[in-house]
């Protein structure tokens, strides 16, 4: 019998903050997204003092001072420092580690752990994780990816499982899914769910009720298999190699409203030139770009324009400097006077791996191996100290948005080492 864990972090970006924080343990804290706009994350604390998820912060900013709510920006390179953590943590129990999201992982158990020790596994899967990095987490086992969902599901909403929960017994699955509303089965959107209780099903056990047939005539083949997966047949197996990204976008709001040409292009420049990292990072390269920028769309006083363009490169590419050259010709086409901009993004698109760019009939060699041995410089480099930048983009990184609760960077920069006194 196959058997998988599912390891989810409890309350991630809260535990983060808490790491360096611990006077904030038993007080509520909330994350806020970017530019300070919307709660994202919150505290037990804070979900008992029934602060609504996804709420703007103006709206419940009297609540949270009432209450004594501590507010962090959210920090992202924390965060994704402290959950490759987390992953490395999780390969000490499986050779097969699917990184799901950036607070949770399937692992695959198959034949490592004997059926009586399961239990004891996952509490030492907690245990190490919260001794290595100091982040708890709940861990659900079963013999399928989506009753390993299921399983962790129950252990985060059930104390008196210990963070544990073991569905690999059929009789314990048809407790919990008598149990489970169907919006809270893995794969169930918002309006799936509403389809399905229109049908009359409200619960996981109603769903597993559903003839195949009907599953896949009235939903899709994936109604099919997570139906089966309920009934504990592996449909899915664990991906310890995603398949490669098919975009690369980066894209911000800004805090405060641009209004010259050449700050936006500054702009432009910046998120061409992060977005070719990251196709680098990937091993990739890119042929379309396109460029969209507007107004915000939450000042009626104020006039309104969005708007964007595409457009295609001689050759797939990762190369900055060509990437930044098309997006800026793209935004030259775009811009217009007397509006006040919010936001602008790059999207990088019609991406394949660089091993796999065909070449040109009359492609310099040369000039490839230039530009190549000229990107790894300049990524290196800015891996060390951060400090080349092509002459279009900005140097300064604090005008993207309000961070007006940001915490120190405390793993990534030496300057941010907490100090123990």
């Amino acid at each position: 019998m196959t058997s998988y864990a599912l390891v989810d972090c409890n309350n991630f970006y809260v535990s983060c903050e808490r790491l360096f924080c611990p006077q904030l343990k038993r007080r509520p804290v909330v994350i806020l997204s970017n530019n300070d706009g919307c709660v994202v994350s919150r505290s037990q604390e804070a979900k008992a003092l029934k602060i609504p998820m996804a709420t703007p912060l103006f709206k419940v900013h009297s609540l949270l001072k009432r209450h004594q709510v501590a507010i962090f920006s959210s920090n992202y390179t924390l965060y994704a420092d402290i959950s490759s953590r987390v992953m490395q943590t999780l390969e000490l129990f499986s050779p097969e580690v699917e990184e799901y999201s950036i607070d949770e992982a399937f692992l695959n158990l198959t034949g490592l752990v004997k059926s009586e020790d399961r239990l004891d596994y996952g509490q030492k899967i907690r245990q190490t994780v919260h001794q290595h990095v100091g982040i708890p987490v709940c861990v659900g086992l079963a013999p399928t990816k989506t009753l390993a969902k299921l399983a962790n599901y129950a252990a985060k909403n059930y104390p008196a499982t210990n963070g544990v929960v073991d569905l690999h017994s059929p009789q314990r699955r048809q407790r919990l899914l008598h149990l489970t509303p169907v919006g809270e089965i893995w794969g169930i959107g918002r309006r799936t769910a509403l389809r399905l209780q229109q049908m009359g099903i409200h619960t996981g056990w109603q769903l597993t009720q559903m003839p195949l047939k009907q599953a896949r005539h009235r939903f899709s083949i994936v109604m099919e298999r997570l139906i089966r997966e309920l009934h504990g047949e592996n449909c899915l197996e664990v991906d310890h190699q995603p398949a490669p990204q098919q975009q690369v976008i980066c894209s911000r709001s800004f805090g405060e409203k641009i209004v010259s040409f050449d700050e936006l292009r500054e702009t432009v420049c910046e998120f061409s030139a992060r977005a070719a990292e990251k196709l680098r990072h990937n091993q990739q390269a890119a042929r379309l770009i396109n460029v969209s920028i507007r107004t915000s769309a939450y000042c009626a006083a104020e006039p309104c324009y969005a708007n964007s363009a595409s457009g295609m490169l001689q050759q797939h590419t990762s190369d900055s400097r060509q990437i930044v050259a098309k997006a800026t010709q793209l935004l030259e086409g775009l811009w217009k006077e007397g509006y006040r901009y919010a936001k602008a993004g790059v999207m990088l698109s019609d991406l394949c791996l660089e091993n796999n760019i065909q070449p040109g009939l009359f492609d310099d060699v040369n000039q490839k191996n230039k530009s190549k041995a000229l990107m790894q410089a300049m990524d290196h480099i800015n891996e060390q100290c951060g400090s080349i930048w092509l002459g279009g983009q900005r140097p300064q990184r604090d005008w993207f948005m309000n961070q007006n609760y940001l915490s120190p960077a405390y793993t990534t920069r030496w300057d941010c080492l907490p100090v123990v006194s």
